[in-house]
């Protein structure tokens, strides 16, 4: 059948057709129709059918007739049945329409219970560079589909210096509800803090936990003797863990001491005992350190409370913070074992007293090769410590894991650790040029190019090695590796010849 019998087909259908007919007919013109045809569809527009009305907005939206789309869509996008709605909403965005009817329209459908129409009419709002009904889009903010409130977010933040828009962010900041006012308040510079304050203090206490803990955050620019009162008058009402834990972290944050007790109470909450034993390691007086001391043994603590309690300890950094925390790198508990790694490291990055490196050393060495859970976080604890490299240098020649070779190969680099022996340590960066692991090699170049660059001496075998490292730089999979190979061939260059 050609086009004009099929038109012809499709015109008589949708006049005398059932409905089913009828809306088939529809379709079909909005496929293979031209103008002209638009304004049939339009005339169509008032159908006691909703199936046929929203074929009709389907097929004007296809025609691509804006004016005839103009005379019917605002109509059809107040019709009762939302297949009409959403139909006919897409079709005005499709044909570019604009005016007060269409702001209007699009204003409207910000409150409609179907979803899908809700994102049409910001869709539409935002083609048309309008904010619409402005109390009905920054209400969008809290709306359950992320699909929704993102792009309520985005045209809000569009028109942020519209006066009417910015009021109503304000107005929802202050008064608003659960996640809208947490939204609002993301929405809102720093610098209006202090014009939020009362209504902040206020929500400490709001009914929504999302709330109280938005607003404890924004008071973290608020460093004042009032501020700190009623966050710890709100801890010491506080129910949800979530939120105490928030609570916690703030008060410790301005080294408030009074958050001791609360945090103590706190410590055996599965959700909330991380953030009172950080709080713990932060105020950091005699009481904390006591709490903390008990904690980091006791095993009816979760595990990951006693892994915040280690790390805290190393925090705090009190005298008997690294015999506290080297038995815990024997620990059933993984997390345990991580948190007092990472307390150690906080103690080598401080700086230890002399008699403290070669134990310490000796331990994370040892841990390094026992525990593949904490290798990199053990890597990083380890950087710094000079005492540890003759042990590392035996696990590079001996260990059968890649990761631990790895990681002992970058704290032999020369921009982590030197001893006296660094100068010993150039066989094995070349040998592990060629391991399997693609880790290790990165590590192996990269340490062979600062040796040569802190050494500036050539090897004996100078060009096997500058081959090797070419065929590197061009072949190697990954882009670091292959960086790393080009600095080693500068690096050569550059150093002076091997003596005879």
């Amino acid at each position: 059948m050609g086009s004009d019998q099929q038109i012809a087909f499709f015109r008589r259908e949708l006049k005398d057709g059932d409905t089913w007919r009828r809306a088939a007919a529809a379709k079909g013109l909005g496929r293979v129709g031209r103008d002209e045809h638009a304004w049939l569809l339009a005339g169509s527009a008032d159908d006691r059918a909703p199936e046929v009305r929203e074929a009709v907005a389907l097929g004007l939206g296809r025609l691509g007739v804006a004016e005839a789309g103009r005379t019917v869509l605002p109509a059809l996008m107040r019709d009762d049945d939302p297949w009409v709605r959403r139909r006919a909403s897409r079709a005005a965005i499709r044909l570019g329409l604009d005016g007060p009817p269409f702001a209007d329209a699009f204003s409207r459908l910000l409150r409609d219970p179907d979803h899908h129409l809700r994102i049409n009419a910001l869709d539409g709002l935002e083609a048309l560079g309008a904010p619409g009904d402005v109390t009905g889009l920054v209400a969008l903010l809290g709306d359950p589909e992320r699909a929704v409130w993102g792009r309520a977010r985005s045209l809000v933040y569009r028109f942020r210096d519209d006066p009417a828009v910015s009021a109503e962010v304000v107005r929802t900041a202050e008064q608003g509800d659960g996640e809208t006012r947490v939204r609002a308040l993301e929405l809102l510079p720093r610098h209006w803090t202090d014009r939020l304050l009362d209504s902040l203090l206020t929500g400490l206490h709001d009914q929504s936990a999302e709330v109280r803990i938005a607003v404890a955050g924004r008071l973290a620019d608020v460093a004042d003797a009032r501020t700190s009162a009623a966050l710890a008058t709100a801890l010491e009402t506080e129910r949800d863990a979530h939120v105490a834990a928030s609570f916690l972290r703030r008060l410790a944050e301005r080294g408030e001491e009074q958050v001791t007790d609360p945090a103590t109470r706190w410590l055996d909450d599965a959700v909330a005992g991380p953030s009172a034993a950080y709080a713990l390691g932060v105020v950091g007086t005699r009481a904390a350190a006591g709490v903390l001391r008990t904690a980091v043994t006791d095993s009816a603590l979760p595990g990951r409370t006693r892994a915040a309690a280690a790390k805290a300890i190393g925090q705090a950094g009190r005298w008997d913070a690294v015999w506290l925390l080297l038995p815990l790198l024997d620990d059933p508990d993984g997390d345990v074992r991580a948190g007092a790694v990472d307390g150690l490291d906080k103690l080598v990055d401080d700086g230890l007293r002399p008699w403290e490196r070669r134990p310490v050393a000796r331990a994370l060495v040892s841990h390094l090769a026992a525990d593949p859970n904490t290798t990199w976080q053990t890597h990083n604890a380890l950087i710094g410590l000079a005492e540890a490299l003759p042990a590392l240098r035996r696990i590079v020649d001996r260990t059968p894991s890649p990761d631990v070779r790895a990681a002992a190969l970058s704290l032999l680099d020369t921009d982590n650790a030197t001893d006296e022996h660094t100068d010993q340590d150039l066989p094995r960066f070349v040998h592990a040029l060629d391991d399997p692991d693609e880790t290790v090699r990165h590590h192996a170049t990269q340490g062979l190019a600062h040796w040569l660059a802190a050494t500036a001496r050539r090897p004996h075998d100078e060009q096997r090695l500058r081959t090797r490292l070419t065929a590197i730089a061009s072949e190697a999979p990954g882009e670091g590796t292959r960086a790393a190979a080009v600095e080693a061939l500068r690096a050569l260059e550059a150093c002076r010849p091997s003596p005879p």
